[in-house]
Parts: C-alpha cells; structure tokens; sequence
C-alpha cells in the first residue's frame, strides 16, 4: 500500500479532529442523558444512511417508525423493513464488542454480518462467499473465492498489529475488506459497522458516510484500488468530525452557533461567496459538518481560514 498518498493534504483535518476528540475526552464521564439522546440520534442515521447507501427507499422517518414503534410502511418491501431493523441489531453488537481492550476477530465479522442479512438472505448470513463475484461500477474484480478466508485473517491480523492511527488504519481496513469482498451481499453494510468499531475502540463516535455522499464514497474506494488513499481518507475525517461536531455542540450547547452557508456570506464581513466556503468545507479546510444536502459551519471558521491564509501569504 502507498501511504505517501494516505498521508498526503490531510494534517490540518487530522489535527483538528485530534482537537476535537480531545475536548470531548475532557468531557468524560458523559451525562447520560445527553448521551442516550444522541447515540439514539446517530444510530439512527446510521442505519438510514447506511442502508441507503445499498438501494434502500426508506427515509430516515420511516427508518424510525419501523425501529422504534414497530410499524409497517405501507408501499416498502418486507425485506427493506427487515434491512432497517436487521442493521440496527448490528449496531447493538458492535457496541457492545468496543472497549479499549478489543481485539478484532474473524468471529464477530461473520456475527455481524449474520445479523445484516438474517430474515433476508439466511443460507449467505455470516459466511463467508463460496465462489467469484463481479461488482457493477468497480474498477477491479475481487480475489477468488478460495483464497477469502485467508485474505480475511491476514487482514484482522493486519488491523490488531498495524501501528498507524486509528483513523488511517480504519480507512485502510474499510477499503481493504471491500476489495476482498468476503461475503456474496451485505459488505458493504458490513464494513462500514466493522469499521467504526476499529474506532469506536479508541474512543471515537461513529464516522456516518451519508447517503448524499453515495457517489463520492464510491470514486473515493475507487481511487483506493489504485493506491490513492487520499480522498477515502478525507471522506473518513469529515464524517468522524460531522459527529464530534454533533457531540461537542449538545454538551456544549453551541450548535446554535454553526449556520448554513448561505447564512454565514450573508454577514457583511465574510468576504467569500457561497461556492468558495462550500468548497472549503468539502475539501475539510474548515470547520464544517453536513447536514442532508446542506453544510453548516460558523463564522469563526470562516475567519481561522482567513487568518491562515493571511499569515502564509506574508511568508512567501
């Protein structure tokens, strides 16, 4: 794997996710009801955006209807109904496997992929694929059935024994898996939970790719296939900082202070129009975090940016 490109144009999101995570560890112990409010919140995301990553229609109302009072969408598949529930019984698992002291193992990503897919596909629920694959809009063909198991345990023993930071080592494993493409349905669903819990073993909430991002995801992996980790990466520390951000604002009950975009250039001050801040905070330059189709950042980050660029444009 080339990690010069892993490492290459994303200190600044990397230090300031670092920030981040520290604030919030200062925090600890977290009051619990702040903390049962928006693990509910997140997980619920999660499970929307992760299902409708791979094809599933239902909208994050419907998801919590179905999840949380038990209803029946009228008009959805039964099998979109049991995706919903199925993926929110996966997370369950996953934390309650992270703690500090984990150790990932071949065991627990054959259960959790067994509860992705059980009530919907049980003869392929947490096993792993038995014959070739071919992936639609993919740049590569996966590795031959025979060789999956043993690809697989490399990999786990590679994630247990890598010393990179637990972000590139999340990063590098979600790609990973997803080229071996160990099971015949259900990976990516699968991936994206086992690779939060790499980072939810060291103290880091879920890193939730949305759904709007769908198209950027897959360029990133594919770009990944070709040894350019980069935008893989940067999709990775935008999603984790979307959720610190989202912690950090509730205990600090400062997410009044992050507004759209087209509310920050409004303030006569703010010298940049809505394109180039939206382009700043897609490219993690600032302090940003998405919202369905909408980005929300606050005027300090505008202005942080500002003086940056002011200070490195009198150094040269």
């Amino acid at each position: 794997m080339c990690l010069i490109f892993i490492l290459s144009g994303i200190s600044k999101e990397s230090v300031r996710i670092s920030q981040k995570k520290s604030e919030l560890d200062k925090l600890s112990p977290l009051p619990s009801y702040a903390l049962k409010s928006i693990k509910e919140s997140l997980t619920l995301e999660w499970t929307y955006n992760s299902n409708s990553i791979e094809g599933n229609t239902l909208t994050l109302q419907e998801t919590k209807l179905i999840i949380e009072e038990g209803f029946t969408v009228k008009g959805k598949s039964l099998r979109e109904h049991f995706e919903a529930v199925n993926h929110q019984e996966a997370i369950g698992l996953v934390e309650s496997l992270a703690s500090k002291d984990y150790v990932l193992k071949d065991r627990d990503i054959l259960d959790v992929h067994g509860l992705i897919l059980q009530k919907i596909e049980k003869e392929f629920a947490g096993r792993y694929r038995t014959s070739g694959v071919r992936i639609t809009g993919a740049n590569f063909v996966p590795p031959n059935a025979l060789k999956v198991d043993e690809l697989m345990s490399e990999l786990v023993a590679w994630a247990n024994g890598s010393s990179l930071e637990p972000v590139i080592r999340s990063a590098i494993l979600h790609h990973r898996f997803l080229w071996i493409h160990p099971f015949f349905d259900g990976n990516g669903r699968t991936v994206r939970l086992i690779f939060n819990l790499l980072l939810m073993k060291h103290g880091f909430p879920p890193a939730i790719i949305l759904k709007n991002d769908r198209k950027k995801y897959y360029d990133a992996l594919n770009a990944a296939n070709n040894g350019n980790y980069s935008r893989l990466l940067l999709l990775v520390l935008l999603a984790l900082e979307r959720s610190l951000d989202i912690y950090l604002s509730a205990l600090n009950n400062t997410y009044e202070d992050y507004q759209s975009i087209s509310n920050i250039v409004s303030e006569p001050d703010v010298p940049y129009g809505s394109e180039y801040v939206g382009l700043l905070a897609r490219q993690g330059k600032i302090d940003a975090f998405k919202e369905g189709r909408n980005w929300l950042t606050t005027k300090d980050a505008v202005f942080d940016y500002m003086k940056k660029r002011e200070r490195k444009r009198k150094l040269m």
